[in-house]
């Protein structure tokens, strides 16, 4: 059984490289304060599908260079797409209101 964790991507500046942090909470040992840590990952992604922002599921590998020794399983939300997204609604407001704003003008 492979380890797997799921993390947020926060570079993809190296080719099939990411970095994926993964945070966690947990209660300190002697003063009993919730705590958020987080571990950073260096993730082989073959076919550099995840982008920044992308949540991602990893499962531990065998090394593969220095660093990584995570690799890329599978997608499980992409930022691409609420980006595209909310892109497209922006626009479309925007045509809405300049169409009324026309039509108000013009006698």
């Amino acid at each position: 059984m492979r380890k797997t964790l799921v993390g947020t991507v926060v570079s993809d500046r190296n080719a099939k490289t990411r970095r994926v942090d993964v945070s966690r909470v947990y209660q300190h040992t002697k003063y009993k304060k919730i705590v958020r840590g987080r571990t950073v990952c260096y993730v082989h992604d073959e076919k550099n599908e995840s982008k920044v922002g992308d949540t991602v599921e990893i499962a531990e590998c065998r090394p593969r260079s220095a660093l990584k020794r995570w690799e890329l399983v599978k997608i499980v939300s992409a930022v691409g797409e609420l980006e595209s997204q909310l892109t497209r609604e922006t626009i479309e407001a925007a045509k809405a209101r300049e169409s009324e704003s026309t039509e108000v003008t013009a006698p």
